[in-house]
């Protein structure tokens, strides 16, 4: 189909998607509402795969759907901005995700069409049947003792296929064609929905761009969970400082393995082999929290070991991985004001409100009583195990762990997906071990699907490693024309505040820096994918 009609050929009133359909759900309420003027600056931190923008003076018809699955009781909101002025679509639709417990329709995704819609795109987005930032604590119970499983199922996956039927139906009543290219960008839970769609509504989207997915729900939760579990559990609490400077120590240790000290690790698992934690037992740092020196403590160590090895059963088995290091361990040792760390001291995890921690899990959907009177020391090692089960049982329709995408393959799809290495939220070899699933089951992956580690980078944005903001040029690249991706420029942030350009790789490529360049040339030239 050829890009013809690029303007509207309808009014932006809700009689124009009145009749917008949707199998197995019934319409309850239409606005459509014309914007004018609307104007943001949007980093590339927020934008993930796409460089910064500002937004000036757009303008688009904002339609908002909000229906639901007769006999479900449930009620879901899709909302889709269509550019408005002459000539100003670009004939593509790019939907993009939530992160957390938020589907979408929140202030980042929000940035994220607006962005969209100033290049041209049709943009679209839900909420998933869930109120925007409210986790299971608030709508995981239909009562007490009674899971909601349907807002689990709208929220894991039923949403996603019902919005891309929405949106371009949407765009079909305004602009009297059909989108040629439609595309779905997001991180975190957003990489999770890009891969459900992937793995469940293949032909939904040509492009998918699933950055850090959070792909295995249980086991995200089970290792978000484990920092303050083990903490409780071994009577540990190690000064923030310590966290922090065992960090550093693994970074010096496995800064070069890539030819060149830039402040960053870039190969995991060499890192791995030569980073030993029990060496720097004793070392003697200087801690800010005191304002002296201290010595590395046998809690600072072991609790760093637990978080790098990744959570175990009880009897020692394997659960989930654990992160990689060079990850700012002391974000994830987080302790209540008060809590000076020392040792034989008994101190409490900032973790009694944090709702991604045991005690909030264990209470929802292991009791499944969010009354329950539970202090969040009493979790046993046997329960933390009982919980993990539990979680992966329950939420199965939130998992995104098919690796037969075969009918995506088929349909012709292309998918990229990033993960930064020095991520604390979701741990990086997970996203790894999906890839390797999937290239295990099905031939010429690289075909259709390339995965790309960030050295330094964190959940989704943020760290001294560089933003993949050239990845969604690249997937529309590989799309439209068939150019298929290699190496994508990212600018790392040296420990001097001076910034350097690099490459990342698809994997198993490796960004390598070439010694003939110097110490520390700026050249983009100076890396090869190797």
């Amino acid at each position: 189909m050829a890009l013809s009609t690029l303007s509207p050929v309808t009014a932006c009133t809700p009689s124009t998607f009145s009749s917008l359909p949707l199998f197995g759900a019934e319409i309850l309420h239409t606005t459509a509402t014309p914007v004018t003027n609307y104007t943001q600056t949007i980093p590339s931190s927020t934008r993930y795969v796409q460089p910064p923008i500002t937004v000036t003076n757009a303008s688009f018809c904002n339609v908002t759907i909000t229906y639901t699955h007769p006999g479900l009781n449930d009620t879901l909101t899709a909302e889709i901005w269509l550019p408005s002025e002459a000539g100003s679509w670009n004939g593509r639709l790019q939907a993009v995700g939530g992160g957390g417990w938020t589907a979408g329709r929140y202030e980042p995704s929000y940035a994220r069409m607006a962005g969209a819609v100033y290049e041209g795109y049709a943009a679209a987005t839900t909420d998933g049947g869930i109120v925007p930032g409210a986790g299971p604590e608030v709508w995981g119970l239909v009562s007490e003792g009674n899971l909601n499983r349907v807002a689990l199922e709208n929220f894991g996956e039923r949403s996603l296929g019902d919005l891309a039927v929405l949106a371009k139906g949407a765009i079909r009543a305004y602009y009297a064609q059909d989108p040629v290219y439609s595309y779905w960008t997001g991180c975190s839970n957003g990489g999770r929905q890009a891969s459900i769609l992937a793995q469940e509504y293949a032909a939904a989207y040509d492009g998918i761009l699933a950055a850090a997915p959070a792909l295995h729900w249980p086991q995200i939760a089970i290792t978000r969970a484990w920092p303050s579990f083990y903490m409780d559990l071994t009577k540990q609490y190690p000064r923030k400082c310590e966290m922090q400077a065992l960090t550093r120590f693994a970074i010096d240790a496995c800064d070069a393995l890539d030819g060149v000290e830039d402040g960053i690790i870039s190969d995991p698992e060499k890192c791995r082999k030569r980073f030993r934690v029990r060496e720097y037992l004793g070392r003697s740092i200087f801690c800010s929290e005191i304002g002296g020196e201290v010595r590395i403590s046998a809690a600072a160590v072991d609790v760093t070991r637990a978080l790098l090895e990744g959570p175990r059963f009880a009897n020692g088995d394997f659960m989930w991985f654990g992160y990689e290091p060079g990850t700012d361990l002391s974000a994830l040792v987080v302790l209540d004001p008060g809590c000076t760390g020392d040792e034989g001291e008994t101190c409490t995890p900032a973790s009694l409100t944090d709702p991604l921690t045991p005690l909030s899990w264990w209470k929802t959907f292991v009791l499944k009583d969010n009354d329950a009177n539970l202090n969040i020391t009493s979790l046993t090692h046997a329960q933390y195990d009982q919980l993990y089960l539990t979680l992966k049982k329950v939420l199965v329709p939130v998992a995104a762990t098919e690796p037969r995408i075969t009918e995506f393959q088929r349909a012709g799809g292309k998918m990229l997906t990033f993960h930064g290495l020095a991520d604390d939220a979701i741990t990086p070899e997970s996203t790894l071990h999906y890839f390797q699933e999937v290239s295990t089951v099905l031939n010429n992956v690289g075909d259709f699907y390339r995965y790309y580690r960030v050295p330094g980078l964190e959940h989704c944005s943020r760290g001294s490693g560089g933003q993949p903001s050239h990845l969604f040029d690249q997937l529309r690249a590989w799309v439209e024309n068939g150019t298929a991706p290699g190496a994508s420029p990212v600018t790392v942030t040296l420990p001097s505040n001076a910034t350097m350009e690099q490459l990342i790789c698809p994997y198993p490529q490796k960004g390598v820096y070439q010694r003939d360049c110097g110490r520390h040339s700026s050249s983009e030239a100076c890396w090869k994918c190797m």
